[in-house]
């Protein structure tokens, strides 16, 4: 018993929607009028061999592969940032997107035992003030209690982070700990007056 051709056999279902889509895609395109694209629609519904189907489209663009379009994509948008550089050149001021330059982190000296509570913000009534949009006016306070210091954070937007971690009750803080107020770090030191 012998095989039929593989262009003779019954189009599946799935088979016949990528036909429709590929006709929609020529009638959204404008490569077919709509009395065209009615009767082959029906054409499709009615055919009883995959090579009937294929002739229905075989003059339409058939749908990009995934792999494809992506790789299309990409090399466009790589294109664009390729534009924008040379833009930027020319004009002399930044235009495409840019990662954020990496702050290096700062030391921050403790004040001595017995100090005034170090308000840290943007706001004018901070002690310690940061210029930095990341930091909000009131960010946080340094307070000395009992032998050490704490940090408690006053309800920042960007967050207080102590060693890593965002805070949300007061930490006890020591020399060595880094101290985050939004995009801002410090490692701890004691100041010369506090001793080690």
């Amino acid at each position: 018993m012998t095989s039929a051709p593989l262009t003779s056999t019954r189009p599946s279902d799935a088979e016949r929607d990528r036909a429709l889509a590929i006709l929609r895609d020529g009638a959204g395109s404008g490569r077919l009028s709509h009395d065209t694209f009615i009767r082959r629609m029906n054409f499709v519904l009615g055919a009883q061999s995959r090579g009937e189907l294929a002739s229905v489209v075989e003059d339409l663009p058939r749908q990009e592969p995934r792999l494809k379009a992506f790789a299309r994509q990409v090399r466009a948008r790589t294109k664009r940032l390729e534009v924008w550089r040379r833009l930027e050149d020319v004009l002399g001021i930044p235009l495409a997107p840019r990662e954020l330059p990496v702050v290096p982190v700062q030391s921050l000296a403790l004040p001595p035992a017995g100090s005034p509570t170090v308000r840290v913000g943007r706001g004018d009534g901070a002690t310690l003030r940061l210029a930095d949009i990341s930091v909000s006016r009131c960010h946080a306070e340094l307070r000395h209690v009992g032998d050490g210091w704490m940090v408690r954070d006053l309800g920042s937007m960007n967050g207080t982070e102590h060693n890593g971690r965002r805070i949300t009750t007061p930490v006890r803080v020591r020399p060595g700990d880094q101290l985050s107020f939004g995009a801002v770090a410090f490692i701890l030191t004691w100041s010369d007056e506090a001793g080690a």
